[in-house]
């Protein structure tokens, strides 16, 4: 370290010296952060040591700082630009394989040939604010933070027009009508902006003027938040798409750094509250201006170490799904969890009616286990027969939603995003288990209700088919080759049928996100109006039938987009093990229960019992896995998308275990009259 700082004089160019000195601060073994910091701390001891070391280092820095334009490091530097979701992602994913080239114009280039790891920042970070502090205090005059002023100045302009830009884009104004029919504030900022920014342009020219102070223009900019949060609380009632997201984010990334800056420029700024971890305890019961003066300093260093942290992760790809699809995930899953509520039985009343539903989806599944059998004898190409199999499955899952019953694998992906929203408290911190416990309990049952429910009319059907067929043909429905074969399927011991009942599970929790997905672009893109305004529809329909279409689509689109979606993976997964050589097929509760009656009835019942319990084990078993994968990852991904951490399942586990001693017929079957 020393050897490089003696080697910095007034002819130093370039920036080989100062990587090499960063070099040396840098720890050499990952996430050794007391060496890091003790680095700082030796080099900040070494320039104390040696005025002359301070003096030329500062020197340098201060060349290197005033060569290049600083701008575009505040304005592009942890700010989304303004092309696009999908041309950012591209980007990323372009320059993470061939990074752009760099060049000595732009102070982020500088960034790049400084801090050339994608962890430095966390070194970085992790030493103590006052170590950095002394060493800037040791380095550099207060007046040296005039070189960054220009550039900071036309940060906030720029930005400024970004924020006014956005800010009209249809996808906003059509969103939020109240910008149309008031001034909308991402227009007064801007007015605002100009004013402030003009006396310092005035005061460049040479001219006594005083500044004006920035509390009018953060009003306007807490305006903007504002309308930034009530455009959010609209998105998950009217839904939202991802150039919307993308615009809400990049404009409170937008104001969120303009106020950063602000603060650094004004001369009688307050303190964000962004900053107040950043400030050192001892600086609290200062007064003005020493206040003030430490204040900067910790808002200096705060937003260096955003911008280091941020030009690391720039091409990181999760860190932009994080910021966009959080929204759009929460929707979705808002949307599932709302359906959600319909699969729960508050009492036993709801229960029957919960059975009953379940029961008639058992029966057309009879049907649709036929069909797969018949569709099967035809010998069709791979690619044909799973089209075939595809639309049986998928009509058929649409036609038992049409008839408003309940295929009991259906629910999970809808009941686990009503947990997680019910998981969410007012407050953001607490989570009344028992109240939890109470909604789980209400889930279970149902969810078991329901499977009874399927499993209770499904194997009769299929029986009375398979025996209908016999008596009509002359035959069995299918050979005793074919019966054990489907047996052989449901085997949970020597087949992998549980694991492939977990493929049919990940089916189901897709199909969950895509339903949610489309309830949330129908009630976006207003389906019911836009089916109501179709003029053939319109003549041939009637305009009153055509209206209660529309609004049929729209609170149903998802449901029946998802079932049909739904039946093509379950009808697909098979020859798509086939075509890649992998172990992919799917088991269903339902379907195996019919497949079961169905070989009983062609062996003529001449089986053992062992085998007998063995099929029955296997499709209850497979029933479990269908369930417990698909509301698994449901609950995980609707926990993930409203970002609720969730550390209490022992207390949770506990609330429930209470609630089973202290009334465990209620437990199973419900109460008579509600919940309690």
């Amino acid at each position: 370290m020393l050897a490089i700082l003696d080697s910095i004089d007034e002819h130093t160019k370039g920036v080989a010296a100062l990587v090499a000195l960063v070099a040396q601060l840098r720890p050499r073994r990952r996430g050794n952060f007391i060496r890091a910091a003790a680095n700082v701390r030796t080099l900040t001891q070494l320039l104390r040591g040696n005025p002359e070391h301070a003096r030329q280092l500062r020197a340098y820095v201060l060349r290197l700082l005033n060569a290049r334009r600083h701008t575009s490091l505040y304005t592009e530097v942890g700010v989304l630009s303004n092309d696009g979701f999908f041309s950012e992602l591209k980007r990323r994913i372009a320059y993470r394989i061939l990074p752009p080239a760099l060049g000595d114009e732009y102070l982020a280039d500088l960034l790049d040939q400084v801090f050339y790891r994608q962890t430095d920042w966390q070194w970085i970070s992790a030493v103590p604010a006052l170590d950095w502090m002394d060493l800037f205090d040791t380095l550099f005059h207060r007046r040296d933070r005039a070189v960054m002023l220009p550039g900071m100045l036309e940060a906030i302009r720029t930005l400024s027009y970004r924020v006014a830009a956005i800010g009209l884009e249809p996808k906003l104004t059509n969103f939020h009508t109240e910008m149309e029919q008031f001034e909308s504030p991402f227009l007064v900022q801007n007015r605002e902006v100009l004013h402030y920014l003009d006396g310092y342009t005035r005061m460049a020219a040479g001219e006594q003027v005083a500044l004006d102070d920035a509390r009018h223009l953060l009003v306007m900019l807490d305006q903007c938040d504002t309308v930034i949060a009530r455009i959010r609380r609209k998105a998950l009632v009217q839904g939202t798409s991802i150039a919307l997201t993308y615009l809400l984010v990049t404009l409170a990334q937008s104001i969120d750094r303009m106020r950063k800056l602000l603060f650094l420029v004004d001369v009688s700024g307050e303190l964000p509250d962004t900053y107040g971890s950043a400030l050192p305890a001892d600086t609290t019961p200062l007064r003005a201006p020493a206040a003030r003066d430490a204040q900067l300093r910790a808002a200096t260093l705060s937003l260096s170490l955003e911008l280091i942290e941020a030009h690391n992760n720039k091409y990181t790809v999760r860190d932009l799904l994080g910021d966009n699809i959080h929204l759009l995930a929460r929707n979705v899953t808002e949307n599932a969890s709302r359906t959600g509520e319909h699969y729960v039985a508050e009492n036993r009343g709801a229960l029957v009616g919960m059975f009953l539903s379940a029961a008639g989806a058992g029966v057309i599944v009879g049907f649709m286990a036929l069909f797969k059998i018949l569709l099967g004898t035809l010998r069709a190409a791979p690619l044909v027969e799973a089209f075939l199999f595809s639309m049986n499955y998928s009509l058929g899952f649409v036609l038992i939603h049409l008839l408003h019953f309940t295929v009991a694998t259906k629910q999970p992906a809808m009941t686990a995003s009503h947990i997680a929203a019910s998981l969410q408290s007012p407050d953001g911190r607490h989570v009344d288990l028992d109240s939890l416990a109470e909604l789980i309990n209400k889930v279970f049952r149902t969810q078991v209700t329901a499977v009874l429910g399927n499993i209770a009319t499904v194997l009769p059907m299929a029986w009375f088919i398979a025996w209908a067929w016999m008596q009509f043909s002359g035959h069995h429905l299918v050979s005793p080759g074919k019966a054990m074969h489907l047996l052989s399927d449901i085997d949970p011991i020597h087949t992998p049928a549980l694991f492939y009942a977990a493929i049919a599970g990940v089916c189901l929790f897709l199909a969950g996100l895509v339903s949610g997905y489309y309830d949330n672009q129908a009630l976006y893109t207003r389906w019911g109006r836009r089916v109501e305004q179709l003029r053939g529809l319109n003549a041939l329909l009637g305009r009153e039938r055509t209206k209660r279409l529309g609004r049929y689509l729209e609170h149903n689109l998802g449901s029946l987009m998802g079932n049909f979606i739904f039946g093509i993976m379950l009808g697909m997964a098979s020859a798509l093990g086939l075509l890649l050589g992998l172990p992919i097929d799917i088991r269903h509760v339902t379907f195996s229960s019919a497949n079961f009656a169905t070989a009983m009835v062609a062996l003529d019942y001449k089986v053992s019992w062992q085998l007998v319990v063995t099929s029955v084990t296997g499709f209850l078993a497979i029933g479990a896995v269908n369930l417990l994968v698909s509301f698994g990852l449901a609950l995980w991904v609707a926990l993930r998308a409203r970002r609720i951490p969730f550390e209490h399942g022992f207390l949770l586990l506990r609330a429930l275990g209470r609630r089973l001693r202290k009334s465990p017929v209620d437990f199973f079957f419900g109460s008579k009259e509600g919940s309690k």
